[in-house]
């Protein structure tokens, strides 16, 4: 995997979930946690049969109903 970087992304971690990332880590024998979290989001990708490369975008994903300009005038619930 030759190609740049150009996004970083920050995710908080429980004590046991850090645990689990680095007992994967160790067991493939991966230089860095990045590594193996990038290796993770692979392998969940493909166990879903998403394509990263298929032009999903983020929101397609959301529990919430959006429509082109984010979030619906229906999604709002009436205040009455």
């Amino acid at each position: 995997m030759n190609e740049l970087r150009a996004e970083r992304l920050q995710v908080m971690l429980s004590p046991e979930e850090l645990a689990a990332l680095d007992d994967f880590r160790f067991k493939h024998r991966m230089p860095t946690r990045a590594a193996a979290v990038r290796e993770l989001l692979k392998l969940g990708l493909a166990g879903v049969g998403t394509d990263g490369a298929a032009g999903v975008k983020s929101s397609d994903y959301g529990v919430f109903n959006r429509g082109p300009d984010g979030h619906t005038q229906s999604d709002a619930s009436p205040e009455d």
